[in-house]
């Protein structure tokens, strides 16, 4: 039986020292497809050795560019991997397993990602199983979600793997640090625009309960030092993400907030 075709598709920016790894990693798929985002980089001149099918496209956030690449793929099922990521040996043998016997009634497959964070893999904590529904029937499926927090949202039954993706995120604290000041700024506008109001509450409370349900509830204190510095991460972006929607709230009522006095 002739096994149904996969479309690999990968967004990118700025991403040289990890998209080789990534399309290396998506090899055996039918056909790979890169939208990058006008990288300065060599992003683009290494994703061409690997596939002819790479553009350029303006930032559309992360719920748009997915699926403007979903749209560009031939095959009837799409599978999404971020250029900082790697299909793992074993997640790539039991995908083909599963289509060479047919995927059946399922419309989608979800399966974890662990990351790989200063020096070590996490196992434990808010970053592990982390599980993510990537690969699907495009006529079932498309990107839905709040930026910068996108999801796929398949019609149909879905199927859970045991491998993993890899993801070799942060490259060090600062970036690490760096991303959460910039997704705490996307999330606290959007809430802004979606008419949130700022509650004392959720400032004082959410971060302490992150840190709570991340280092004891998930057991993140197995991963050692790395798992406390995750988990004070994860309580700090929250509370940045409240400590900015308090900041928009504070110069919607006087937009001369910041005028120095005379």
């Amino acid at each position: 039986m002739k096994r149904d075709k996969i479309s690999a598709c990968v967004i990118a920016f700025n991403e040289e020292r990890k998209i080789r790894r990534c399309l290396q990693s998506l090899s055996w798929c039918d056909e790979i497809i890169v939208v990058d985002s006008f990288s300065t980089d060599r992003t683009v001149e290494i994703s061409r050795e690997f596939t002819e099918r790479v553009y350029q496209r303006d930032w559309l956030g992360y719920v748009g560019q997915r699926n403007t690449v979903r749209e560009m793929a031939c095959h009837p099922w799409i599978f999404f991997l971020d250029s900082d990521e790697e299909v793992s040996p074993g997640l790539r043998e039991e995908i083909l397993a599963e289509f060479e016997h047919g995927p059946g009634e399922f419309a989608g497959y979800r399966f974890p990602r662990q990351v790989y964070y200063l020096g070590r893999w996490i196992r434990h904590g808010e970053w592990y199983p982390d599980v993510k529904l990537r690969l699907f029937r495009k006529d079932h499926g498309r990107t839905e979600g709040q930026e910068p927090h996108d999801k796929v949202v398949v019609n149909g039954p879905v199927k859970q793997l045991r491998n993993a993706i890899w993801h070799y995120t942060y490259d060090d604290m600062r970036d690490h640090f760096e991303t959460l000041n910039r997704f705490s700024t996307i999330t606290a506008e959007q809430k802004f625009m979606q008419g949130s109001r700022f509650r004392w509450s959720d400032l004082l409370f959410r971060p302490f309960l992150r840190f709570f349900r991340g280092y004891f509830l998930r057991a993140g204190f197995l991963d050692g030092a790395h798992g406390f510095i995750i988990a004070w991460a994860c309580a700090y972006g929250a509370f940045m993400k409240y400590a900015k929607l308090w900041e928009l709230t504070l110069r919607q009522k006087d937009p001369f907030k910041d005028l120095p006095e005379k």
